[in-house]
Parts: structure tokens; sequence; C-alpha cells
């Protein structure tokens, strides 16, 4: 029997219905283990001298009173911009985040915007609501997807999820990724991202997971648009720094390629004036690509699990490199 060690955890502020839902069932995740559910600022800078572990936001000022901290868990797959800051990344601490959670969901909303864009549904629903019926030539608004090729950009687990997806619809798929080395199955080429751009006026559709990092924000724009197909399609479900807007809709306006799904976008909410909004060869919808039943469940599992693991001397799920934001 594995021997466990005691260790406190703080949940940091602010809490809701469902963190103080999970600090009661973490009650019974680990002998020993002590939950403090700090419901404000007074009471997280009171406990974390003290704790071993955390889940949630740490802002500076805790860090710094942080005497015994060995890890974090994040509360989201990417926390936004600021939540690595310099001091954390530098600190021993351990981090580990929610990611893999949201992989069936997101590739399913991927593959949703592959097949309305290959039967054309982006210019039928339009004509639906203004109850026009308006049939292409036979050869024409139709993408054949056996045989067609897509670039998955970023082949973690949402990415490997997709070109699984893809592949069983006989697609050539292509993958660029910064850390995987080994190729799956059902991707024919995965490559670094220095060929990226080598691989763009290849593909039919461009898919683009890649978190938002030091190294993505602002990295899809107009070199890379101008390497697209003119009949390619661009989509985007990673994180909306990663693409600048006016370059997009410079590249949709010039005809540099047919069309753009987007659930992300550099300004969220999308403003309602924006030129997006109203473009016939462009799908959006409001960051929910990850929605989906289970959700909660996993995170908790997650956290479940690393309990248990750092109770042990095991290593943890999902530990991040601070540096690079994932």
């Amino acid at each position: 029997m594995t021997a466990t060690n005691a260790f406190t955890l703080l949940m940091l502020p602010p809490q809701t219905a469902l963190t103080r839902q999970w600090a009661q069932r973490l009650g019974d995740t680990v002998s020993g283990m002590k939950i403090i559910v700090a419901e404000d600022a007074a009471a997280a800078a009171a406990a974390i001298a003290t704790a071993d572990a955390a889940f949630g936001t740490l802002p500076p000022e805790l860090l710094a009173k942080a005497q015994r901290l060995r890890w974090l868990q994040a509360p989201q797959a990417a926390p936004p911009a600021g939540y690595y800051y310099p001091e954390l990344v530098a600190h021993t601490v351990t981090v580990t985040n929610f990611r893999e959670i949201y992989n069936d969901h997101i590739s399913a909303h991927i593959l949703a915007f592959v097949l309305a864009f290959a039967r054309g549904l982006h210019v039928f629903i339009p004509q639906q609501l203004r109850r026009e019926w308006k049939k292409p030539p036979e050869d024409q608004g139709v993408v054949a997807l056996p045989g067609a090729t897509a670039l998955v950009v970023g082949l973690g687990g949402i990415g490997a999820e997709t070109a699984r997806l893809l592949h069983a619809f006989n697609m050539h798929v292509l993958a660029v990724d910064a850390r995987r080395t080994g190729k799956p199955d059902h991707v024919a080429e995965l490559h670094g991202p220095e060929a990226l751009e080598s691989l763009l006026p290849r593909a039919d559709f461009v898919i683009l997971t890649v978190p938002h990092t030091p190294a993505t924000e602002g990295f899809f724009n107009a070199t890379k648009f101008r390497l697209m197909k003119p009949s390619a399609f661009f989509i985007n479900i990673g994180r909306g720094m990663t693409t600048s807007l006016d370059d997009l809709m410079d590249a949709l306006n010039a005809g540099q390629i047919a069309g753009a799904a987007l659930d992300v976008y550099e300004q969220e909410p999308l403003p309602a004036e924006h030129p997006l909004w109203g473009m016939p060869n462009v799908l959006l919808t409001p960051h929910m690509a990850g929605y989906g039943p289970h959700l909660n469940d996993r995170r908790l599992q997650i956290i479940q699990d690393n309990c248990k693991a750092f109770a042990e001397g095991r290593p943890l799920r999902n530990v991040v490199d601070k540096a690079a934001w994932f």
C-alpha cells in the first residue's frame, strides 16, 4: 500500500457553490488532507503561509507570503494572460491545469465547421432565413472531403482528436506542433512550427487549436493568410489572441481565402458592429466550442487525481511549462 503524506490544500477565492461542493468531496480523497476554503482575500492571506497546495488564481502578493507551497492547480485549461506572471514562473511551485477535458466537445465543434463549409451550409442557412430556394451548379459549392487536406496547427489533445475525426472522413491530415514528436497513425505528416509556412499552401482547411502564449500572440497574420489557397477555409477554436482579425478581414475581402469559422476572438464579446458578423462566408460561435456534459466531473477528477499523487509523491497530471503558459 502506498504511503500518503498529510498536506493542506487552500481553495483560493472567489468561491462558488461548485467550489464549495468540490471542497466537501475532496475531503474524502486523501486521508489527513486538510482543506481550507478561503471566502475572501483576507482569509486567503491568513492561510497561504502554511498551505502546501492551492487551487485557483494566486496573485503575486499571496505568492510572496507562501512558505510551503509546492503545487498550484490552475482553475482553467488555459488561464488568461497574466496568470503566469514572472514571480510565479520563477517560483519552484509546480502548476497543473485542466487540459484534455474538452477534447471530444471541441473536436466535434471543429468537425461541424468543416462539414458546414464542405456542404455549403454557410450559404444555405442564410437562404433558408430568406425563404429562398436557390441551388448552385452541381459541381460547385461542395468540398469533397476524401482527398482534401486539413492542416491542424497544434496537435495536443484537442488537435489529435480532431485529426482522428478528419481522418475518418478520409481526409489527408497534416499537423504542426511545438512539442509532440510521435506521429499518430491518423496523421500523414507531423512537423515542427518552422514548417508551418511551407504547409499552408497545401491545405484546404487550416485549423488553429494552439493556446495563447508569448510565442503565439498574433502569429496568424497577413503573411500566413497570403500563403493559403484562395479555396481554403480558416478555423480558429484555440485562443482569439493568436489571430489578427484585421488581417483576417483583409484576407476575406481580398479573396485570399474562401471563408473562416471562429469561436474565439481578439476582443470578446465580438462587438456587434464588427464587420465579421455580416460576412456571408464566415461562421461565428460565441466562445463555446468546449461546452458539453461532464466538464465539472472531469475537472474534479483531475483535482482528485492530483491530490492523491501529491500526497503519495507521484507525478502530477497536466503539469504546465510556466514560462510557455501551457
